[in-house]
């Protein structure tokens, strides 16, 4: 990925517009498919719109291509959002 791409989808997330993001990821990665860092910036995208799966999917991808990529805490983290369970908000 070059720094002007990184730069770009940097400042599309940093301004609010994930879904500009995660379609100029999308279209990136149709030519670039093994580009740890782009599946993470897409999970990261698809994490700010709180679309878990999609964040997950891309985060596996990312570690699938490079198990040294901190995808794999991003994605951990969020299992454990997930599986988030407060026995003092629910009665038992």
């Amino acid at each position: 990925m070059s720094p002007d791409f990184r730069n770009q989808i940097s400042a599309l997330l940093g301004g609010g517009n994930t879904d500009d993001a995660i379609q100029a990821l999308e279209a990136y990665l149709q030519t670039s498919g093994n580009d740890d860092e782009a599946y993470l910036l897409l999970g990261n995208a698809y994490r700010k719109c709180e679309n878990w799966e999609q964040a997950m999917n891309a985060y596996a991808k990312a570690f699938e291509i490079n198990p040294d990529s901190p995808a794999k805490d991003a994605y951990n983290m969020i299992l454990q959002i997930l599986n988030f369970y407060d026995t003092d908000r629910y009665n038992v």
